[in-house]
């Protein structure tokens, strides 16, 4: 579904990512583990269109979309949801959700995708009316998510979704995600809490300073003595 192939991108004279190369299956939850600043966003946006490689390419859906715009990659399904869920605070849940979907074409599917979001987050249908910005960080991170799925992604990029947030609301989120999954949906998740990403990925590939350290199963990782050292506190 997405392919990255020895991606490189710069901010000015600073190398950020150094020939990163990843693949993420049709059907796959896999997760960008690293520290703050490793590199994970500029994966994620670089994915989106919104860094633009220094050399090497990225292929979509089995097409090389290196040379696509943002809208270009949107309309191919690929979604963020960015870092700091970046919700439109006095617009309401339904009116944020809708923003979704603001670049489809079947506007008469639209209600199908807001129903599916209701049902997954019921918590969203309880405050529809309520305004974006009075809402918990936990609410909003939900709302986050839904808006991206109104988008109907081939594939859903995660930015950090858990967050500032407390752990009975992590655990909601890796719910959630685990129920995407379970219907299909590709996702590549970036996370510093390693622990959850393993909880939630299939396949993690460990980012440091811009390069891949550490790939493989999640299994595999979890037991990985860096792995223990480094992100899970053992």
């Amino acid at each position: 579904m997405i392919e990255f192939d020895h991606v490189n991108v710069h901010y000015g004279k600073n190398h950020v990512l150094h020939d990163l190369t990843a693949k993420i299956e049709a059907g796959e939850v896999v997760a960008l583990i690293g520290a703050n600043a490793a590199g994970k966003t500029t994966a994620l946006r670089t994915a989106l269109g919104l860094k633009n490689l220094s050399s090497g390419s990225l292929r979509f859906a089995g097409e090389d979309v290196s040379s696509l715009s943002t809208h270009e990659r949107v309309e191919r399904g690929l979604i963020l949801v960015p870092e700091g869920r970046q919700v439109f605070v006095k617009f309401t849940v339904t009116e944020n959700l809708l923003m979704g979907a603001y670049h489809r074409k079947d506007r008469n599917k639209v209600q199908v995708e807001l129903d599916y979001v209701y049902d997954l987050f019921p918590r969203l249908l309880e405050r529809k009316s309520q305004k974006a910005g009075s809402m918990s960080g936990g609410e909003q991170q939900m709302l986050a998510i839904g808006r991206g799925l109104m988008a109907k992604p081939k594939c859903l990029l995660l930015d950090e979704p858990t967050m500032g947030l407390a752990p009975i609301i992590v655990q909601e989120i890796l719910t959630i995600l685990g129920k995407l999954a379970a219907n299909g949906m590709t996702i590549l998740l970036a996370e510093q809490n390693a622990s959850m990403a393993l909880d939630c990925a299939s396949r993690a590939y460990v980012i440091e300073s811009g390069h891949i350290s550490l790939e493989g199963s999640s299994e595999s990782l979890r037991e990985s003595a860096t792995i223990k050292s480094l992100y899970l506190g053992h």
